[in-house]
């Protein structure tokens, strides 16, 4: 593949978008004036069942699946509106994000009907949450390297080995996880196979892993002889890599890549106002262009991803770019708080706690979804340098 081939279109918004944007606006405006919406002192998706069940009330969980399911078979451009102002207002999304964002497509494309029966209504609803089984203490972002293993057993399968930076995998239902059921020789991407695990099986057992910022997100998942049934194995057994290629299509190329850290920039924004240092008004104008770029950039995906095409290429770049503008973000508020002297003496005290937050939040940003360094490699090849 040459540069030439890259997707990267201008998509413009269909006028169902811009209606729905002014729905979802609506209903943040609802969710301010009923309380359940304070100002965020916190970057992130936050948690909250409460939140996930009034969404899913409006029916905006599995926005784009078929009626069958539960879903609104709305486009992706839709779906892409929807989350760009959830998460603009800093809503607590987290509970259904996994779910809605991946487990549930992942499901739709490659699982069987008596699957798609059973999970998808219940994530449309609400009711049901997943968090991802992929990443290994020893593995990182070399997914192949992985060691969890599934040994086929009568009725089902045996899994032995860890994950880690499970998010909220002490909070959900289910993960989905990539393991080894096959070694193929010559070939460490084909033998790896995608099951659903209820996370309350014996055998399962969760540690928690606080991050820098005091908290719990992160966990590692310890499986020992955890038994699954025939039935929890989606897909083709040892199809596993190219579900989890697709899979990390809709991972890395949302808007959650870049608007993590807009609560920050926007507060920063609010308290600025139009009398600041000419030097701190370039630097944020400079700051806001790169945002409008990678949003261009994301929407190019969710385009992509409504015309059927699988943007694993893509949805890297978007990725790699977004987790460095979220980086820089918070060092450029950073520096023009000092520079402005904005939370001198107790001032502007939620911009600096939302500061404080972000800066122990940020090494974050470039690891999780695969780290940058993973990202370069797997454009390199895809545009033809390596």
């Amino acid at each position: 593949m040459s540069a030439t081939a890259l997707h990267l279109d201008l998509p413009e918004l269909p006028e169902a978008a811009e209606t729905l944007r002014a729905e979802v606006r609506a209903f943040l405006a609802r969710e301010r004036a009923e309380g359940h919406l304070p100002p965020p002192e916190k970057i992130g998706l936050g948690f909250d069942i409460g939140t996930t069940k009034r969404i899913a009330a409006q029916g905006w969980i599995g926005l784009t699946w078929p009626r069958q399911y539960g879903g609104g078979e709305r486009t992706a451009l839709e779906r892409y509106v929807m989350n760009e102002e959830l998460l603009a207002a800093a809503l607590p999304v987290g509970a259904h994000w996994v779910a809605d964002r991946q487990s549930g497509p992942v499901l739709l494309k490659f699982g069987n009907d008596a699957q798609k029966d059973f999970y998808l209504p219940r994530i449309a609803a609400g009711d049901c949450y997943f968090c991802i089984g992929m990443s290994e203490p020893e593995s990182g972002s070399d997914l192949a390297s992985l060691k969890a293993r599934a040994e086929k057993v009568a009725g089902g399968w045996r899994i032995n080995g860890r994950k880690i930076w499970t998010t909220n995998a002490h909070r959900v239902h289910y993960m989905i996880t990539l393991v080894r059921t096959s070694t193929v020789e010559g070939s460490r991407h084909a033998g790896l196979s995608q099951l659903i695990v209820d996370l309350k099986t014996p055998g399962v057992t969760i540690s928690p892993i606080i991050s820098m910022a005091g908290e719990h997100d992160f966990n590692e998942v310890l499986l020992e002889d955890v038994f699954v049934p025939d039935d929890a194995l989606i897909g083709q057994e040892g199809n596993g890599w190219n579900q989890v290629s697709a899979e990390l299509a809709y991972e890395r190329s949302g808007p959650e890549r870049w608007l993590s850290s807009f609560r920050l920039v926007s507060e920063l924004i609010d308290i600025l106002g139009p009398d600041a240092q000419p030097a701190s008004l370039e630097e944020l104008g400079r700051l806001l262009s790169h945002l409008l770029s990678l949003r261009q950039l994301s929407m190019s995906v969710a385009s992509m991803i409504q015309r059927g095409l699988s943007p694993n290429l893509e949805a890297s770049i978007v990725k790699d770019l977004g987790t460095k503008f979220e980086q820089e973000a918070v060092r450029v508020v950073r520096n023009l708080v000092a520079s402005e002297d904005l939370t001198a003496n107790g001032r502007n005290a939620r911009l600096g706690r939302l500061l404080s937050h972000a800066q122990v939040y940020a090494p974050a940003f470039t690891i999780r979804g695969g780290t940058n360094e993973i990202l370069r490699g797997i454009i390199a090849r895809g545009i033809g340098l390596r």
